[in-house]
């Protein structure tokens, strides 16, 4: 993990896994089975979960796939720890995608779902989850495709309103939310049979609580953007999300699709 970040990088994603779920791990939870289709996996096999969280698709793959050969890494130990606790069995480590502590061909499969934007070397972290697949097994990553989150993109439409350019630098700036971005990621890993598709989900809230109380306590650039402001400028942040929301009095959906790949060694 020397390399200079290509992505977002991983030291805002100290928070807990309850607070992780509430923002954005109710997203993760709803894509992961659509993502885990797209990916084939379908009975027993070994497989990685790089980049795992709290564990919204180690849970999906241990049903699917079965503990025997279920194995899942993330930076973050708080994460680790709410994944060892949800997933039983599973051989959950602390790991960067970058460095698998794997050996080559290792697994039938390695997924990174909502990951590759926040390595800090993607190009090294993708090249990583093809070396610990065998021959013929499968790679796939996926990531919110750019323009495509409601919520996100509420949130920073809301924040440069309030801080201007300043308030541009999180969501907009996220490498690899394009699919030609991660075509090229999957190209520079040498994968082939190489196929793209665009999964969306939906998100329901109770009302604007539901939507805005998680955001005070966000992982990455959201989280670090909310913590920046002064008391004035978190209200502020707060009205103008509530405004573009359309002021809810009560339920709500918003949507969003992420771009998924997948290829094999």
């Amino acid at each position: 993990m020397q390399a200079a970040p290509t992505g977002g990088g991983r030291s805002s994603f100290a928070v807990s896994g309850a607070s992780y779920d509430r923002f954005m791990g109710r997203y993760s939870a709803r894509l992961a089975p659509a993502f885990a289709d797209f990916a084939g996996i379908d009975g027993p096999m070994r497989v990685l979960d790089v980049g795992c969280g709290p564990g919204a698709l180690t849970t999906v793959l241990a049903a699917r796939a079965g503990l025997e050969g279920l194995s899942a890494v993330d930076p973050a130990e708080g994460f680790v720890e709410v994944c060892r606790t949800r997933v039983p069995g599973a051989d959950v480590q602390v790991g960067a995608a970058e460095s698998l502590p794997f050996a080559d061909g290792s697994f039938d499969a390695a997924l990174s779902q909502l990951v590759v934007s926040f390595m800090r070397d993607a190009a090294a972290g993708v090249g990583e989850m093809r070396r610990v697949v065998r021959t013929g097994g499968l790679v796939a990553f996926s990531m919110w495709a750019a323009g495509e989150m409601e919520m996100l993109g509420i949130f920073w439409a809301a924040a440069a309103a309030v801080q201007g350019e300043a308030g541009q630098s999180g969501d907009a700036k996220l490498p690899y939310r394009t699919r030609e971005e991660l075509q090229g990621l999957a190209d520079g890993a040498g994968l082939e049979d190489v196929r793209t598709e665009l999964l969306p989900v939906t998100m329901e809230y109770e009302g604007f609580d539901d939507f805005w109380i998680p955001l005070q306590t966000a992982a990455g650039p959201v989280g670090a953007f909310y913590s920046s402001l002064n008391d004035a400028g978190q209200e502020r942040l707060h009205d103008e999300c509530r405004r573009r929301l359309g002021d809810p009095a009560g339920p709500f959906t918003l949507s969003a699709s992420a771009w998924a790949i997948r290829g094999r060694p």
